[in-house]
């Protein structure tokens, strides 16, 4: 049986991050792929995908964005090409191919199975991602056979959907950005939305994630939040980026035709039926919108920042009434897309440290077993953890926590 002192699971940006700091540290270790460096941004996204965060804010510990669009947004796979990159300048070892079937502890650490075979190690590092399953609510069993059904993962683009209307599930960036494509592609699109997350792209100036990291929002410490649980439950906000730096909201997806109803609440005989609290939910998003703006000005105000002159925006115009019912069978909706989320897959992992809702239960990444860890999760050491920007100081930190165990450990 092969023996190594740490492994992590995972070639993605968060894996390749923790493999930096062991190689810094002088550890041997190995990074284990199921498929290939950077998998899931080049087999699990859709056509159109853009990162979220602009170019310039794109880095991995010693290795920066170098291009020529700096305010830009990588698509998919020039993203998948970045981190690709930083495996080969970073000199990590992968193993691509290799899916880890069970970790389990054993008297010195832990035992893996592999598709390669078995190997010892006393720490692993959980770099699997947050995003490995996409969230169908069970209600879709529900839905008459005649309707298509997607989610994120099988979706590529509006072509590959039957020809009519279109009801997108989730109002985070996945939802917009799936509403706003299919609007565009000539369907009729509902959207149904529930609690979600208003952002402009671009405030002042400049790009609203600016104003998130220049004002420290994003810095701020997994322990420094008021309610982790939901800070970590949070949907992604709508944004979406493009050239032209547009802002993808709920009225820029009623300008383009989306009709908007409240949350998905049952499906009953054929019908979906919505919730009426969709007022109430925009309501909330838009003052949540005018606190963080609001903050940003009182920084810009504090440090003399010189910026465009404070700006607030139209609320969110809903439709009075909005529809509360949808009969599936009549042919007005011929596919459904659940935007509903997505969740990790920990169904390898044999070691009790998973909650009742599958999360791993965890203190800024370091689990509740001696040597076992995790990275980009949400907030997991602080509010930009699942960014690729952020993972530098929380891959830092954990591993050198990782590394002080060691030291201490018989």
């Amino acid at each position: 049986m092969e023996h190594v002192t740490a492994v992590v699971i995972g070639a993605g940006h968060a894996g390749l991050a923790a493999s930096h700091f062991l190689t810094a540290a002088s550890v041997d270790h190995l990074v284990l792929e199921r498929g290939e460096v950077a998998n899931s941004w080049r087999r699990e996204r859709w056509e159109s995908l853009r990162l979220l965060t602009p170019n310039w804010q794109t880095g991995l510990p010693g290795l920066a964005y170098d291009g020529d669009d700096p305010d830009g947004y990588l698509t998919a796979g020039e993203t998948a090409d970045f981190i690709a990159r930083f495996a080969k300048v970073s000199g990590a070892p992968v193993r691509t191919g290799v899916e880890v079937t069970s970790v389990r502890r054993a008297d010195d650490g832990y035992t893996l199975e592999t598709n390669q075979g078995p190997m010892r190690a006393r720490a692993v590092v959980i770099a699997s991602g947050a995003c490995n399953l996409p969230v169908v609510p069970g209600l879709a069993g529900g839905v008459p056979e005649g309707v298509a059904q997607r989610t994120p993962f099988d979706y590529r683009d509006p072509d590959a959907l039957p020809e009519g209307g279109v009801l997108v599930v989730g109002g985070s960036a996945t939802g917009v950005q799936l509403a706003a494509e299919i609007a565009r592609s000539g369907r009729p699109v509902t959207l149904s939305t529930g609690e979600h997350v208003r952002l402009p792209r671009v405030y002042r100036g400049k790009d609203v994630l600016w104003w998130m990291d220049a004002s420290g929002v994003w810095d701020q410490r997994h322990d420094e939040v008021d309610d982790l649980v939901r800070a970590r439950r949070l949907p992604s906000p709508q944004l979406v980026g493009t050239p032209e730096r547009t802002t993808l909201d709920l009225n820029a997806l009623s300008a383009l035709g989306v009709e908007l109803v409240g949350r998905l609440a049952a499906i009953r005989d054929g019908h979906a039926l919505f919730s009426g609290g969709l007022r109430n939910v925009c309501s909330l998003a838009d003052l949540k919108l005018d606190r963080l703006l609001d903050g940003f000005d009182a920084w810009a105000a504090q440090t003399g920042h010189e910026a465009a002159p404070p700006e607030r925006f139209a609320p969110t115009a809903v439709p009075s009434p909005s529809r509360l019912k949808l009969d599936l069978r009549s042919g007005e909706i011929r596919s459904i897309v659940w935007a509903t989320g997505f969740r990790p897959d920990y169904s390898w992992l044999d070691v009790p440290v998973i909650d009742e809702k599958g999360r791993l239960r965890h203190e800024g990444g370091i689990l509740e077993a001696p040597g076992l860890y995790a990275l980009a999760l949400p907030v997991l050491r602080r509010r930009k953890s699942t960014f690729i920007h952020g993972i530098e100081p929380d891959a830092r930190e954990v591993v050198a926590h990782l590394v002080a165990d060691l030291a201490v450990r018989p």
